[in-house]
C-alpha cells in the first residue's frame, strides 16, 4: 500500500512539474549608491526609464564597503591600518563601534541604494510573485516599478527575513526593477556587532547581505519544512517522525487543498482548508500518520561518531488539482538532548550518546564576504583538527554554511550575541523588542530543519531577564526548535529556563599549560566552557608580511597593535610578559614568531587534554576563536589566509581520536578513547628523560581502551622530576596489536611549575606569581636533520611526502614544515599529517601534507626548529601521475 501511495505521488508530481514553484536567485547585475549623491528618489530609481549612471556594479549579496572593495575603490582594507583611512572610521580604537551612531561626516550616514533589472517570463502571469530578502542590515525602504512596498519602520532588523508579495507590482513579459534605499544601524540597533573581536568596519556592514530570489508561486505558498526525530529507544531501530510546514493563503478567498509529499521516501497527504489570507503550521505526527514510526531509520550521526546520513523532505500543497507551491530540504533523523550532571554540568546527548563538546568560536569575514572554496576549506580544517563543534555567537552564517556543517557532521551551537544593544535590556526600545522576536522567528523557521544543530542560546555573556527570555522560549516553541535552548553562554539561572549548567569565565589571555589543570574556579577542565582561550596566536612570518610593512615587521609598533583585539585585548603585554621570563626575550620577528608557536602549541594541546582527561566531569570546550574576521594577532587556531600554525596543531594532537597524554597536575599518563569503538590491547609506553636526554623513568603497560573512555594507565613518580634538570622531556607512545604507533606526544616540562596568583584572577586571565623558567631550551644543543621530499600529484590536490631523520645524539626541537612559493610567498590552506614536532637521536619520521590542487606545482618546502638550520627544499617540476625527489644533507 506504502508503495503504491508513493508511485502516486510521484506521478502527480511528474505530471504537474511544470506548473510547480520556481525561484530565481537575483544575485548579479545590481548597481549601488550613495542616495547623497542622487536628486531622483525611489518612485523615480526604481523605474526603467531611470538609468544609474556612475553606480558601482555588484552582485549580491553584498555591503556597502564590500561593494566598493571590489569596484577597487577602497584599497586593501585589511593591509596594515588601511581600515582607518576609510571615511568614517574615526571610532577610537579598540572601541566597540557597535554601541555609536554613524558619525555625522560618514558616507554612510547616508542611505545606500541598490537597484536591480529584473524579467518574469510571460507563463508567470496569473501566479503569484514573491520577493525574498534573506538579509538586510539594518533598515531599509523597498521599491518595485515606483511603489514602495515596505518603508523603514517594516523593514528593520540585521537578521530579519522577508518575503513581500509583489504580484500587483510587477508585470509578466515586461521589464521590471526592484530598487532598496538601506540604512546602517545606530547605537541603539540590534545590528551586527564584532565585539572586542576585530575593529568595526565604518559602514557596519550596511545594505542587502542576504540572497535576493523571487519566487512564483500558486495562491498558498509553503515555507519552511521541518521533520523532527524522537527515537522511541535506546537501540534506534525506531523514530518517531513529526512533519511541519508553514502555509500561507495570499489570497482573500478560502482555499481548500492538499499538503502531500515525502518524508524519507514515505508517503504523506492532508487536506487542509485555508481562510482568507490565513497563516497556518500544518503537521504531521506519528499519532495520526502510522507510517511515521519508522523502523531501521538510517540514522545522522557527528562524523566522529558515524555517518552524516541525510534523507530528504518534500512537501507541496496542492489546490484544484494543481500544485501552488513545494518544498524540499535534505534533513537528518537525529535527536538531540541535554542533561545536567549530578555536579550540575550541562551534557550534551547525540542520539543518547554523550559527547564530549570539543569546539571553537567562528567568524565571518568582517566585510561578510561569501566565498564558497573558502567556506569548504575552513570545514576540512576544522575535521583536520578532529573538532566536533562550531560556535556562532551571532554571525548567523549562510546556508552554505549549515548544509556543509549537516553534510560533514559537524556540530553547531549558535544564538545571539554580546556586548551592545543585543544585551542592553534595559535600553531597549519598543522597536527593539519586535525586531528582536520577529529576528528570532525568521531564523528559527530559516535553520530550523538542519541535522548539524546543537542548541540555540537566547543570550550569550548574559541571560535576558524573564519577559525577555520567556517571549524568545514562545517563539521557539511555535516555531518547533527541535533542539535544546539555553539562557545564556554563562553560568546563569532563570526563572523561564532553570540552570545553564556552563560556565563563561575566561581566561581569553596567555595561561600556562598547567593551570587548565590546577584551576578549579574558572577555566580549568571542568564542567562546559562555552568560550575560553590562550589568547594571542601570532601568524606565521609569511602571513605577517601579508598584512604587516616590512619596515614595521619589527620590533611591535602601533600597526602590529591595530590587529590585536579589542576592550582589554588591544595589548600582547601578558604574553609577551610571560614570553620573556619563560622563555626569553626575543631579538628578531623570526624568534618572536618562533616562541610564540611553540607556547601556543602548548597551552592549546593542554587546554583540549584536561578537558579530554577530566571528561564527564569536564563536558564542553569552545575555545575562542576558531577563525579570524580579518588578519588577527589573537584569538585563532588558523589565521585569516587559513595557514595553521603551532595552535593548530596542538589542537590537532589534543584532540585525535585514540590518544596519549601527560597531566601537569599529578604526573599521570592517560589514555583518551574519543571513538564509540573500543580500542583493545593497545600498549602505552612513557619515557622520561632529563635537558641531556638521560632516562630517568620508562614504562610499558597493555590496555584496553573502552569507547568513548579515559583511562589513567601509568603515573610518572614524583621524584622522578628531581634530578637537578630545568627541564624534563616526557616521550609518550600508543601502539595497537600490530605494534603500529597510532599516537606519539611530546612534552617539555619546567622542573618547577608556575604558581598563580588567584585573587588576581579577572575575566581575561589568572596572572603569574612566579613563572615556569623554560629557557634552557635556548641553549640545546644545534644539530640537523636529514631530509627527503616527494611531491606526486593527487585527486585531493598536491602530495607532499616528507621523510625526516636525526643522525645525532641531539633532540631536534619543535622542527616545523611550511609550503612557499618560490618567491617565499604563503601557500595556504596546506593539510600537513602532523607538524612542530621532535625527532630524538636517530629518529626517523614520515609526514603527509595535501596542498589544494590549485596550489604552485612546484612549492619550496621550508624546514625550520628551535635548535636545528632553517633550510628549503626546492622541488623543480610536477608533471600529473609523475614524482620529483629531491634529497637534502
Amino acid at each position: 500500500m506504502q508503495r503504491l501511495m508513493v508511485l502516486a505521488l510521484l506521478t502527480l508530481a511528474q505530471a504537474t512539474a511544470s506548473l510547480a514553484a520556481t525561484t530565481t536567485p537575483l544575485h548579479d547585475g545590481w548597481n549601488v549608491q550613495s542616495a547623497c549623491k542622487l536628486q531622483a528618489d525611489g518612485a523615480q530609481i526604481s523605474t526603467a526609464a531611470f538609468h544609474p549612471e556612475n553606480w558601482y556594479a555588484t552582485s549580491v549579496p553584498a555591503t556597502v564597503l564590500a561593494t566598493q572593495v571590489a569596484a577597487g575603490e577602497v584599497k586593501e582594507p585589511y593591509y596594515a591600518k588601511n581600515l582607518r583611512g576609510i571615511p568614517g572610521t574615526t571610532y577610537p580604537i579598540g572601541h566597540d563601534f557597535a554601541d555609536d551612531n554613524i558619525p555625522a561626516d560618514s558616507p554612510y550616514r547616508c542611505g545606500w541604494w541598490y537597484r536591480k533589472e529584473f524579467a518574469i517570463p510571460a507563463a508567470e502571469k496569473g501566479r503569484t510573485i514573491w520577493l525574498h530578502f534573506g538579509g538586510i542590515n539594518y533598515r531599509a525602504e523597498v521599491w518595485v516599478n515606483g511603489k514602495k512596498i515596505a518603508d523603514k519602520t517594516q523593514v528593520a532588523g540585521a537578521y530579519r527575513t522577508y518575503n513581500f508579495d509583489v504580484t500587483g507590482f510587477v508585470e509578466a513579459g515586461k521589464p521590471n526593477v526592484v530598487a532598496v534605499e538601506t540604512f546602517a544601524p545606530d547605537g541603539k540597533d540590534l545590528g551586527i556587532n564584532w565585539v572586542d573581536w576585530n575593529p568595526c568596519p565604518p559602514d557596519k556592514d550596511m545594505g542587502l547581505w542576504g540572497p535576493v530570489e523571487l519566487t512564483t508561486t500558486g495562491p498558498v505558498s509553503l515555507r519552511s519544512p521541518l521533520a523532527v526525530t524522537h527515537f522511541t529507544d535506546s537501540s534506534l531501530q525506531e523514530a518517531d517522525l513529526t512533519v511541519y510546514a508553514e502555509l500561507h493563503n495570499a489570497t482573500d478567498k478560502a482555499i481548500h487543498g492538499t499538503v502531500t509529499g515525502t518524508v524519507a521516501n514515505i508517503p504523506l497527504q492532508q487536506q487542509v482548508d485555508l481562510a482568507p489570507h490565513e497563516d497556518r503550521t500544518v503537521a504531521f505526527t506519528p499519532e495520526q500518520f502510522a507510517q511515521l514510526r519508522v523502523k531501521n531509520p538510517r540514522v545522522w550521526w557527528p562524523y566522529q561518531m558515524g555517518d552524516p546520513n541525510l534523507e530528504t523532505l518534500t512537501l507541496r500543497f496542492v489546490a484544484n488539482g494543481k500544485p501552488s507551491d513545494e518544498q524540499s530540504v535534505r534533513f537528518g533523523i537525529r535527536e538531540m538532548t541535554s542533561e545536567l550532571t549530578d555536579k550540575g554540568y550541562r551534557l550534551f546527548h547525540i542520539n543518547g550518546k554523550p559527547i564530549l563538546i570539543r569546539g571553537a568560536g567562528w567568524s565571518q569575514d568582517m566585510l561578510l564576504r561569501q566565498e564558497p572554496t573558502r567556506l569548504r576549506d575552513q570545514f576540512r580544517l576544522v575535521r583536520d583538527m578532529h573538532l566536533n563543534t562550531i560556535r556562532l555567537e551571532g554571525k548567523l552564517e549562510t546556508e552554505d554554511f549549515f548544509q556543509l556543517a549537516d553534510e560533514q557532521g559537524v556540530l553547531v551551537m549558535l544564538g545571539w550575541c554580546c556586548c551592545d544593544q543585543w544585551e542592553h535590556w534595559k535600553d531597549w526600545t519598543p522597536e527593539n523588542y519586535s525586531v528582536a522576536a520577529e529576528s528570532l522567528r525568521s531564523q528559527m523557521l530559516r535553520i530550523r530543519h538542519h541535522a548539524s544543530l546543537l542548541v540555540w542560546l537566547n543570550g550569550s555573556d548574559n541571560a535576558p531577564p524573564a519577559f525577555v527570555e520567556s517571549a524568545y522560549l514562545k517563539i521557539e516553541a511555535e516555531t518547533h526548535w527541535p533542539n535544546p535552548t539555553l539562557s545564556a553562554a554563562s553560568s546563569q539561572n532563570t526563572q523561564p529556563s532553570g540552570k545553564n549548567g556552563v560556565k563563561m569565565n575566561g581566561p581569553y589571555d596567555w595561561v600556562d599549560p598547567s593551570y587548565w589543570y590546577v584551576d578549579s574556579k574558572n577555566g580549568g577542565g571542568w564542567g562546559f566552557s562555552t568560550e575560553i582561550s590562550p589568547g594571542p596566536a601570532v601568524p606565521s612570518v609569511a602571513s605577517l608580511r601579508r598584512f604587516i610593512p616590512a619596515d614595521q615587521l619589527w620590533p611591535q609598533n602601533a600597526t602590529w597593535a591595530y590587529h590585536f583585539g579589542g576592550g582589554e585585548f588591544t595589548k600582547l603585554t601578558v604574553f609577551d610578559e610571560a614570553m620573556n621570563a619563560t622563555y626569553g626575550q626575543a631579538h628578531s620577528v623570526d624568534d618572536y614568531v618562533r616562541v610564540a608557536q611553540t607556547m601556543s602549541y602548548d597551552s592549546e594541546r593542554a587546554m583540549y587534554e584536561a578537558y579530554s582527561r577530566n571528561k564527564y566531569t569536564s563536558t564542553g570546550v569552545i575555545q575562542w576563536m576558531l577563525n579570524n574576521a580579518w588578519p588577527s594577532m589573537i584569538w585563532h587556531l588558523y589565521d585569516y589566509y587559513l595557514e595553521a600554525d603551532g595552535g593548530y596543531f596542538g589542537t590537532k594532537k589534543a584532540c585525535e581520536p585514540l590518544h596519549i597524554q601527560y597531566s601537569y597536575d599529578d604526573h599521570s599518563v592517560v589514555v583518551v578513547n574519543s571513538t564509540y569503538q573500543p580500542s583493545p590491547a593497545v600498549t602505552a609506553e612513557v619515557h622520561l628523560y632529563d635537558l641531556n636526554l638521560k632516562p630517568l623513568f620508562t614504562q610499558q603497560k597493555q590496555l584496553e581502551a573502552p569507547s568513548d573512555s579515559t583511562t589513567r594507565v601509568i603515573s610518572i613518580p614524583a621524584d622522578a622530576f628531581n634530578s637537578g634538570s630545568k627541564v624534563y622531556f616526557a616521550d609518550l607512545t600508543l601502539k595497537n596489536a600490530k605494534d603500529e604507533t597510532v599516537s606519539h606526544n611530546f612534552y617539555w616540562i619546567p622542573s618547577k611549575p608556575s604558581t598563580f596568583n588567584w585573587a588576581k584572577t579577572d575575566y581575561t586571565h589568572t596572572p603569574d606569581s612566579e613563572h615556569e623558567d623554560m629557557t634552557a631550551l635556548l641553549s640545546l644543543p644545534k644539530t640537523t636533520i636529514t631530509s627527503r621530499v616527494k611531491i606526486t600529484d593527487s585527486p585531493e590536490g598536491h602530495k607532499v611526502e616528507l621523510q625526516l631523520q636525526n643522525p645525532s645524539q641531539a633532540l631536534a626541537f619543535q622542527v616545523s614544515f611550511a609550503a612557499r612559493t618560490k618567491s617565499g610567498d604563503l601557500i595556504a590552506p596546506v593539510f600537513w599529517s602532523d607538524n612542530y614536532i621532535e625527532l630524538m637521536p636517530g629518529e626517523s619520521r614520515t609526514l603527509t601534507a595535501i596542498l589544494a590542487k590549485d596550489a604552485p606545482a612546484n612549492p619550496d618546502i621550508v624546514l625550520s626548529g628551535w635548535n636545528i638550520p632553517t633550510e628549503t627544499l626546492h622541488p623543480e617540476t610536477l608533471l600529473r601521475g609523475s614524482e620529483r625527489n629531491v634529497a637534502s644533507r
